[in-house]
């Protein structure tokens, strides 16, 4: 395991230094929140509107320069794991975020995941990086050898699993890494989830796409 950060699109510097905490901390939005929210001075923290640039952009640094450990690792049940995936975008293209949330079989949940994609990106392109996000961490985490992924976007879907080329501009980079991790795990398939079927990824890919719209700072 290693704290290194997944590739991603373009980032204000403010963003890009919430990207990297994420990343030290295994993209676990939680421990990031909290942390964050704990290095911020008075009672502000990462969302909160008296929070100044300046004191969050303090706070990340401050973070990043003492070190960050990832949370401890969730015992599964079995090898059998559950992979809900979700892109955030606003405007489409506007400020994008991914998430997702890694399950054993028994649909406990094990790893809730989040992170700014671009401040200019698609919701295609954000689900991808959502897809490699989870695959990354639950590869980092666990050795899977069965996995259903619960995915709404019909693009990846027809991308990943129907063999076609990526349609979407520039997510070669993700499409490659989605396909190595996949190849990996002996038995693999996909749900379709429609608008109207519950995605606990779709609050954590919200939260991607807030941090994606820091401003320059």
């Amino acid at each position: 395991m290693t704290g290194d950060r997944l590739p991603a699109e373009h980032l204000s510097p403010l963003a890009t230094l919430v990207d990297e905490v994420l990343a030290g901390v295994g993209y676990e939005v939680a421990a990031a929140t909290d942390a964050i929210d704990d290095a911020v001075p008075g009672y502000g923290g990462l969302f909160d509107p008296a929070t100044t640039p300046d004191e969050l952009r303090r706070a990340l640094e401050s973070l990043l320069a003492s070190g960050l450990t990832r949370p401890p690792v969730s015992e599964p049940k079995s090898d059998t794991f559950v992979l809900y995936v979700d892109g955030s975008s606003r405007g489409n293209p506007g400020p994008a975020g991914a998430g997702a949330v890694i399950m054993d079989a028994a649909k406990d949940q094990l790893v809730r995941l989040g992170r700014p994609v671009g401040s200019r990106t698609g919701n295609n392109t954000a689900e991808y990086v959502a897809l490699q996000l989870g695959l990354s961490e639950l590869f980092a985490r666990y050795e899977p050898r069965r996995l259903e992924v619960r995915i709404d976007s019909m693009t990846v879907i027809r991308d990943v699993w129907g063999g076609d080329d990526p349609t979407e501009p520039g997510v070669e980079t993700y499409s490659e890494a989605v396909t190595a991790a996949l190849s990996s795990i002996s038995e693999h398939q996909y749900t379709h989830l429609a608008d109207s079927d519950p995605n606990p990824a779709d609050a954590l890919a919200t939260v991607g796409a807030d941090i994606a719209a820091f401003g320059p700072g």
